[in-house]
């Protein structure tokens, strides 16, 4: 547990330890971000952020809104830079986009002229998948993602879930060592989100990339997750860090039903309240 952490959440620990890599997945330190209005004001969204994700590990980041937990997001893709600080991705500065990275937004970012294969396709392209592999490798992932039947469809014709399938599909086409995903499933309706997250932890058992999952829901970032950080109000700072002690592998709905994982979603939304 980081300085800072609930006293009484210090029992919660990982119950089994991976092996570390020769450099840690992802590492900042001391990150903070500033943003500036047009009448010159200054506005710390971040504040003092170190944090390490290890290979194959599943973190989530949850907190109160306008912490920067997107921000955060952002900083580690290299899409926006930290104002103070340094972010390390596989022990290299990120000073632009790394290379295998992967960006799951909340809300679809797919082409809409793109038929669910061609969506798919991009992340194959992407990495640079030599072409006579992109049918097999889609026909894979149609059948995991449950869109074989759909795979000439325009994201038009589809649910909202079934959009966010596809979406997880190209990350998946693009196989990137890290998953960064801001709320992907924010959007969806109770059951649809249960079934996406029921997905998520049977691709990320048979993978093991590492994921680093920005969240508002506490019992989806416990289902979900090894850690759930829990950072303050703006500006953020990481306030505690917990370590999910509840089995794997975990169906998404049943583990629901432990009294360890209410025990886990109560501590954290007290955490979480006192801001």
């Amino acid at each position: 547990m980081i300085d800072g952490a609930r006293p009484d959440a210090g029992d919660l620990t990982l119950s089994a330890a991976r092996p570390k890599a020769a450099h840690p997945r992802v590492r900042l330190e001391g990150v903070g971000k500033d943003f500036v209005d047009k009448k010159g004001a200054t506005l710390t969204v971040l504040e003092s952020i170190d944090l390490t994700v290890e290979e194959g590990e599943f973190v989530a980041i949850v907190g109160p809104s306008g912490c920067g937990k997107s921000t955060l997001l952002r900083h580690i893709s290299g899409l926006m830079p930290p104002t103070r600080g340094s972010v390390f991705v596989d022990g290299a500065l990120v000073t632009e986009p790394p290379p295998d990275v992967g960006f799951m937004f909340q809300r679809d970012t797919l082409l809409p002229w793109a038929s669910v294969y061609d969506n798919i396709r991009v992340g194959l392209q992407l990495n640079g998948t030599p072409q006579d592999a992109f049918e097999p490798r889609i026909g894979q992932l149609l059948d995991l993602l449950g869109l074989k039947a759909f795979r000439d469809f325009l994201p038009s014709s589809l649910s909202g879930g079934m959009r966010q399938r596809v979406a997880l599909g190209r990350l998946l086409a693009y196989a990137p060592a890290l998953y960064l995903m801001d709320e992907p499933f924010g959007a969806l309706d109770a059951m649809t989100k249960m079934a996406m997250g029921r997905e998520l932890l049977r691709i990320w058992s048979l993978e093991h990339k590492s994921v680093i999952f920005v969240t508002h829901d506490i019992e989806e970032a416990v289902g979900l997750s090894d850690r759930v950080i829990v950072m303050s109000a703006h500006p953020g700072r990481i306030k505690s860090d917990y370590r999910i002690d509840l089995p794997r592998p975990r169906d998404f709905r049943e583990v629901r039903l432990l009294p360890r994982f209410r025990d886990l979603c109560e501590t954290i939304w007290r955490d979480i309240g006192l801001e």
